[in-house]
């Protein structure tokens, strides 16, 4: 059986999921199969893997810092909130329905536990060392008796438990003696050592405070860890987009409507990482301004965040923008937005039979009940958004979406798929206005691609009066750069050498 570690939170956002990821890399570089792992996870932002299957974004993070290709055994059940305290249950990458809280935490989270075993032992016998992710806290006691992601997972493989503090919200020093307090015996016991993260500051003031916290609970500090500004390191939770703060206003600028079911925001992670680029989510409240490019992103509940955008008014900001020339791209539930008309016959997302779309994009989608997901590659139209015209014969990205759109007349398509989960196809994808102003696609992930972006970015910058940009930013080598910059800090504010003790690898 592998060797386990096992990172457990005082709270949601503490920093478990990039602590953990940090962990792959290390035991990477060491020269260790590892693999991560998440038995249960809750999050809007998901991804696809190569057979199809639905898992959160931060295992595969993760899974890449580790060297691996994602599959959907790191993150056997993966929950994506839809509304009303409900959500949409994914099991080895697949839905099985719609759940109230109560009816998945009293009725099915159990039962999922035997898939999540097979998923244990699948990876203990192909790995030597699992890291292992746990979610919220530990210390929720309306949640225990049901728990499937932390103490019980630890119990199960008698796993070290290291436990993370956020120091920047304040009270890490109560939050972790409180919750080893709400523990019982046994899992205080798990728990082998504390981590205060993101930290700002002066070590040595604060060293008075982690020896009260080594002589309070009995635990050693297994290290404090800087707070880590532009990582680089795609974000799963729609909490992090608070963080997400603008900066210097560089030549380009983005506006990203932040629906509140906004689901995938990674698809915007590459653009906000070029050197012109200033990305906006424009939330509550906030104006539009008058941006070079408006994004509408994909979403978990289409007519929700279509609703949104009425009642907050963005809806006819948006249509003023784009007839006065403001470029807009709609991304998975954004493009169906866009349309004449979204039907949702069987109540899919909502109690309405109908809602009347945008109408920017000659359109209508109808709702079903299985689900697409499939990774694509596709070709780029030629003379598409914004007249653009390369030669993109290998674009790459995903499908994760209900709908099923028509076109009501000849239109010209943004994208042409030529392989779903590596079977070949020849699927028209999408739609690009007359006037190449606006483009609706399913296709996330567009952004990822290098050449693509940076000629979208190029023709942004041609149309008011800019030189382009010839250097391509390899997204590829800056995602392993930001791995590696990452380790190297958390490798050198963690006791290491403590760790693999604890975990007997050493």
């Amino acid at each position: 059986m592998a060797n386990t570690i096992m990172l457990q939170g005082t709270s949601s956002h503490v920093g478990k999921s990039i602590l953990t990821t940090a962990l792959c890399r290390i035991f990477l570089q060491d020269g260790l199969k590892v693999v991560p792992f998440k038995a249960q996870n809750m999050a809007l932002n998901s991804y696809v893997t190569k057979t199809g299957g639905e898992m959160g974004r931060a295992q595969v993070a993760q899974a890449e810092a580790a060297g691996l290709e994602p599959f959907v055994e790191m993150n056997p059940v993966l929950l994506k909130p839809t509304g009303n305290s409900s959500s949409q249950v994914i099991l080895m990458g697949k839905p099985v329905g719609n759940m109230s809280a109560k009816e998945y935490h009293t009725g099915y989270s159990l039962k999922a536990l035997g898939v999540i075993k097979e998923c244990l032992e699948k990876l203990g016998a192909e790995f030597d060392t699992i890291v292992i992710e746990g979610a919220g806290s530990p210390a929720e006691v309306n949640l225990k008796a049901n728990d499937i992601v932390n103490m019980r997972i630890a119990k199960m493989l008698s796993a070290p438990v290291l436990l993370i503090a956020d120091i920047d919200r304040g009270g890490a020093l109560a939050s972790v003696v409180g919750t080893l307090e709400l523990l019982e015996p046994d899992e205080r016991a798990l728990v082998k050592g504390i981590i205060i993260n993101k930290f700002r500051g002066d070590l040595d003031l604060l060293k008075p405070a982690l020896d009260f916290l080594e002589a309070k609970t009995g635990k050693p500090v297994i290290g404090v860890v800087p707070h880590l500004d532009q990582l680089g390191i795609d974000d799963e939770d729609s909490v992090s987009l608070d963080d997400k703060q603008v900066g210097t206003t560089k030549e380009l600028d983005i506006a990203v409507i932040r629906t509140p079911k906004i689901s995938n925001f990674t698809d915007f992670e590459t653009l906000a990482s070029e050197v012109d680029v200033t990305v906006r989510y424009i939330r509550p409240g906030e104006g539009i301004g008058k941006p070079d490019l408006i994004i509408l992103p994909g979403s978990k509940n289409t007519i929700e965040d279509l609703s949104y955008l009425r009642e907050q008014g963005y809806e006819q900001d948006i249509i003023k923008l784009v007839n006065s020339g403001t470029p807009l791209i709609g991304i998975c539930g954004g493009y169906q937005m866009l349309g004449k008309q979204i039907y949702d016959p069987e109540h899919t997302e909502s109690e309405l039979n109908s809602i009347a779309g945008i109408g920017l994009l000659d359109i209508t989608t109808t709702f079903a009940a299985g689900k697409v997901t499939h990774q694509v590659t596709a070709k780029c139209s030629q003379n598409g958004f914004l007249g653009l015209d390369i030669t993109c014969d290998q674009l790459t990205g995903y499908e994760i979406h209900m709908g099923r759109t028509e076109f009501l007349s000849p239109v010209n398509h943004a994208f042409t798929i030529t392989s779903r989960s590596g079977q070949t196809t020849d699927w028209s994808d999408g739609v690009v206005s007359t006037n190449g102003q606006i483009m609706g696609t399913y296709i996330h992930g567009i952004f990822d691609n290098d050449m693509y972006r940076r000629s979208l970015l190029n023709a942004l910058r041609a149309a008011k009066g800019l030189g382009t940009i010839d250097v391509i930013n390899d997204t590829c080598t800056r995602k392993q750069n930001s791995y590696n910059r990452l380790a190297d800090t958390v490798r050198n504010s963690l006791n290491m050498e403590l760790i693999y003790q604890m975990m007997g690898a050493k």
